[in-house]
């Protein structure tokens, strides 16, 4: 007898574990990582619209592209687009982009109309910019890198910058990284996440009421490239290949990818499919969590 209930006990500690598993994985059972296109110089920078159309950069290049979700379908939405790399769209629809060639953010319509939000600090331009997240408030914070050739950068470092939302003043939230990159926001716009790719950490900060910066506190030892965020509040960097943060800043989920990511965003009608894009190509994964 007391074999047979070890023997039953333990088949019931299998079946609870595994399906605890599968209830608390991200990527959807029996989902794999699928190639849609290829043929790029380096992809980064992955956004969705309101449809769920996935834009994102070949920064090489010089353009921005289209995945149509329901076609299936590749297209061209920017020719010469200054280098775009790190892309959000705002609540009107507006495609925002940060110009890493042009060395500005900019504001990009439907019809392909293209304003300057900003280009310089202090009178001084910015170095190259590089990713972006926008606020519930219309705020923008971005980040200002420096990659490759370092001849005529004016700012005095490496830093992150906050746009107010009116538009009419930049302000410098960040200036103690080695090489800020990627960025992503809560929905609630309480915190914000930024990725040390230069110091190899992860950060986590206070949002403040004037969109200033508190209580730094490190989320992840490993940088990123480019971020992204679930419903669950759950952060996404790309390091080698996708990791998975919980809250906590414990690592829970890891997605293998055949090439290096750059970048992640969360498309597709229903928001779970996450789209990944890996230095010459664009890839894409169904979840069984949505994006923000």
């Amino acid at each position: 007898m007391n074999g047979k209930w070890i023997g039953l006990a333990i088949l019931f500690l299998v079946i609870a574990s595994s399906g605890c598993a599968v209830e608390n994985a991200r990527v959807a059972a029996g989902a794999k990582v699928e190639k849609l296109a290829d043929g790029f110089a380096f992809t980064e920078g992955p956004a969705a619209d309101a449809k769920g159309d996935v834009y994102f950069s070949d920064i090489p290049n010089n353009r921005i592209h289209k995945w149509d979700v329901k076609a299936k379908k590749l297209s061209t939405f920017r020719e010469d687009s200054g280098g775009a790399n790190g892309l959000y769209f705002d609540k009107k629809e507006q495609l925002i982009a940060c110009e890493g060639g042009g060395r500005r953010l900019v504001s990009i319509c439907p019809e392909g109309v293209v304003t300057v939000l900003a280009d310089e600090y202090e009178g001084k331009k910015f170095n190259s910019l590089n990713d972006l997240w926008i606020t519930p408030k219309g705020g923008i914070y971005f980040t200002d890198p420096r990659y490759g050739n370092r001849d005529g950068m004016e700012q005095d470092g490496e830093h992150v910058y906050y746009l107010s939302p009116e538009g009419k003043k930049v302000i410098r939230v960040i200036d103690d990284m080695v090489r800020p990159n990627g960025v992503i926001g809560t929905p609630n716009g309480k915190t914000l996440y930024v990725a040390d790719h230069g110091g190899k950490k992860t950060f986590s900060y206070k949002i403040n009421d004037d969109g200033t910066l508190s209580e730094k506190k490190l989320f992840a030892e490993s940088g990123s490239d480019g971020m992204t965020i679930d419903k669950k509040g759950n952060i996404y960097l790309t390091s080698g290949a996708v990791l998975v943060y919980n809250k906590k800043g414990e690592q829970i989920e890891r997605i293998e990818v055949p090439e290096g990511p750059a970048n992640v965003c969360f498309g597709g009608k229903d928001k779970k499919t996450l789209f990944i894009t890996a230095r010459k190509s664009l890839y894409a994964v169904r979840m069984r969590v949505r994006g923000v």
